[in-house]
């Protein structure tokens, strides 16, 4: 773990940098049911389709290629993409659907059991129901998001105590980072909160750093946790005016009847897709934010789900890496005022290829990304010329 003095703004590291891991990038039964034999996230990536002028679509996988996950070999080489750049750690999106049921499970556990790569890592807890929404089918449930109640959390407590245990997992002031993908949907954070406290406790451990992941800053549910953070896209469309059930209904309709023949100005004015522009989301990014509270920024590496969901999707066009710069600056400027244990900048995210934002090099762009991450986290100016 860093130590307090490479915080230091005139030291080489400036901040935390936490890149969500989305482990979709192997073979399992429940997708080879619901969709397709073999299905991966690489099978929409690879199927997606350019759906209006200058819409960059497919994306090609750079130097990993379209990777398994379940080869040791791939996940050592990302670690030292990730490591080189001056990301911290890799934050693995993590599903436990209550009742034991847990999902892409595989490549975490093996990081865990193998005790390789040697990159750090924490875990963001997933918890929300699997629908087919993005494919058109929003009341398809896959899986149901449940809370059983305290023995429940308990047995999931301890599934991930040696990952808490082991010494790469990211921690602040030896806390175990735990992130919650939806505060809000927890029944009773507040209970839940105290109690993996106490299991943490119990555990010989000095606690755990729990985050809690929402758009309304201040709902209640948001008490508990030790710090918060917005999530994109969903704070920044939350603020659009554009996403009103009518709005929705004319979405829904339009895309059955009109899609192949209304102007592309009414196309666009109906969300087929959403577009809006990077720079727009730069602009108001952490507009929220209040200096009182330990707010963590999270950073879009890109945004255009249209792979996953066609032309439901939302895409932010524009997007450059002079802008993501810009953005990550904003979110490193913004933590400067955190303890420095505590300066803490999420990037969504190292793979998420089928909603287009990814840190991974591409044959597009290379590693300009990671470049830029490089620069601005370590300070070397080290941007290929």
């Amino acid at each position: 773990m860093p130590d307090e003095d490479s915080f230091d703004i005139r030291g080489k590291r400036f901040a935390r940098v936490v890149t969500f891991y989305l482990p979709q990038f192997h073979q399992i039964p429940e997708n080879d049911e619901w969709w397709e034999p073999g299905f991966t996230e690489w099978t929409n990536v690879k199927r997606a389709k350019s759906l209006f002028p200058g819409h960059h679509q497919p994306r090609i996988p750079g130097q990993l290629g379209y990777y398994d996950l379940r080869n040791p070999t791939v996940r050592q080489q990302q670690a030292e993409l990730a490591e080189n750049s001056g990301i911290e750690a890799f934050c693995y999106w993590h599903y436990w659907f209550g009742g034991g049921r847990k999902i892409l499970e595989l490549p975490f556990n093996e990081v865990v059991s193998s005790g390789k790569p040697s990159v750090s890592f924490c875990v963001a807890w997933a918890n929300q129901t699997w629908t087919g929404i993005w494919h058109g089918a929003p009341n398809r449930v896959l899986i149901e998001q449940t809370y059983p109640g305290r023995d429940d959390e308990r047995q999931h407590f301890l599934s991930l105590l040696p990952a808490f245990e082991d010494s790469r997992y990211m921690t602040v002031e030896g806390k175990p980072i735990f992130v919650v993908y939806d505060a809000q949907g927890l029944p009773d954070s507040e209970s839940f909160v105290a109690h993996w406290r106490k299991l943490a406790e119990e555990a010989g451990l000095p606690g755990l750093y729990i985050i809690g992941m929402s758009n309304r800053l201040s709902h209640p549910s948001l008490k508990p946790f030790d710090a918060t953070m917005q999530f994109g896209p969903s704070d920044f469309l939350a603020r659009q005016p554009y996403l009103s059930a009518t709005a929705r209904a004319l979405r829904i309709i339009s895309n059955k009847l009109f899609v192949n023949f209304l102007p592309e100005r009414t196309l666009r004015r109906l969300q087929l897709p959403a577009r809006y522009d990077f720079a727009d989301v730069v602009s108001s990014a952490f507009s929220d934010y209040r200096n009182s509270e330990v707010n963590i920024p999270c950073v879009l590496s890109g945004w255009d789900n249209t792979p996953r969901s066609g032309r439901r999707g939302v895409v932010f066009e524009n997007f450059s890496a002079e802008l993501f710069r810009a953005y990550l600056k904003k979110a490193i400027s913004y933590v400067r005022s955190n303890s420095p244990q505590e300066r803490i900048v999420f990037i969504k995210a190292w793979n998420e290829w089928a909603e287009g934002n990814y840190l991974e090099p591409d044959v597009n762009s290379g590693s300009e990304l990671l470049d830029v991450v490089r620069n601005e986290v370590l300070g070397t100016n080290s941007l290929k010329q």
